[in-house]
């Protein structure tokens, strides 16, 4: 069942308020495609660096594969120079994403230092001109995700956000915390609120949705249009529907990590996508007791069959 229209972002209808944050290494098609179904509003790929996508296809096509009921898809890149930005948009308008994102909220000192990622918003002008540029280009909508500035000293995400606006952007994505603060400390909500009087574009909030309940007090604090839910959501897809870790139950664990895991192994063969798996079952297995020596056993098997068994071995002992 389709639910009522949230929000629009340019022409695009979307259908409901919490959506899965881009995640470098999580944010994958097996881990989104999941939380999609789960109740995710809108898909959002990896993050991509401008000049990767203009090379051969095959170098980053696990990055940008989707599947048609993904949709809306957002392709999200990073760079700092215009003309390659708006070669790498005009590519994944060719791939025929519904949406073109640009990070500039990513922290990593490998990307933030050379001036993209949130290193991007310490450049003004450059936004405006990226955004103005791309937007007079593209057909498709054009969004930001940024963050509330670079330091303390340089919280300058009110103008950020005008600029996106005034320069074609259709959509602000508002992590409140600074680049120097990272995941650390108490995200800030009232900065979400404020961006989201200023703007007549739709506003999404990001930072310190940990469970259900935090959606909707968000929504109500900020009055944005939509949350973004990052690392609340590794070993819990189910807040996408609503659910705290603690309303599910190990037969639906296992049923979600057997799932995972099938879409890993389809989607990258049986010995990275197990290698690539292991981080998710960790925190599925969170909650869980596991003995030391059996948890270690278990995330070094090398075939897919063997996890299956030691993950069989844990459901008898939770049943």
């Amino acid at each position: 069942m389709i639910q009522a229209t949230t929000f629009h972002v340019g022409p695009i209808p979307i259908h409901g308020d919490a959506i899965l944050s881009p995640m470098d290494g999580f944010s994958d098609w097996p881990f989104r495609s999941l939380c999609r179904e789960l109740g995710s509003a809108m898909s959002y790929t990896e993050f991509v660096k401008a000049e990767e996508i203009l090379k051969p296809p095959k170098l980053i096509a696990d990055k940008l594969r989707y599947e048609d009921d993904e949709r809306p898809v957002v392709i999200q890149i990073y760079g700092d120079d215009p003309e390659v930005m708006l070669a790498a948009a005009l590519r994944a308008q060719e791939l025929e994403a519904d949406i073109v994102d640009i990070n500039m909220g990513c922290p990593s000192k490998t990307i933030a230092n050379r001036g993209a990622g949130v290193g991007l918003m310490r450049t003004p002008l450059k936004v405006a001109r990226i955004f103005k540029l791309l937007s007079a280009s593209l057909e498709i909508p054009l969004t930001g995700k940024i963050r509330l500035g670079w330091d303390d000293d340089c919280r300058n995400y009110p103008l950020i956000a005008r600029i996106v606006e005034e320069n074609g952007g259709a959509l602000i994505a508002l992590h409140g915390r600074t680049k120097e603060q990272g995941y650390r400390g108490k995200a800030n909500w009232e900065a979400i609120a404020e961006v989201k009087d200023a703007v007549s574009i739709p506003v999404i909030g990001n930072g310190d949705i940990k469970t259900a309940d935090d959606i909707g007090r968000m929504r109500e604090y900020t009055n944005c249009d939509a949350v973004m839910i990052g690392r609340a959501a590794i070993g819990n897809p189910w807040i996408f529907s609503r659910l705290d870790r603690e309303e599910v139950n190990f037969e639906q664990v296992r049923e979600m990590m057997l799932k995972h895991l099938e879409r890993n192994l389809a989607f990258y063969g049986n010995e990275i996508g197990l290698v690539l798996f292991r981080k998710h079952a960790v925190r599925y297995l969170t909650p869980y007791r596991l003995e030391r020596e059996f948890r270690k056993e278990l995330l070094t098997r090398q075939q897919p069959e063997e996890f299956v068994v030691l993950l069989d071995q844990i459901y008898n002992k939770n049943d």
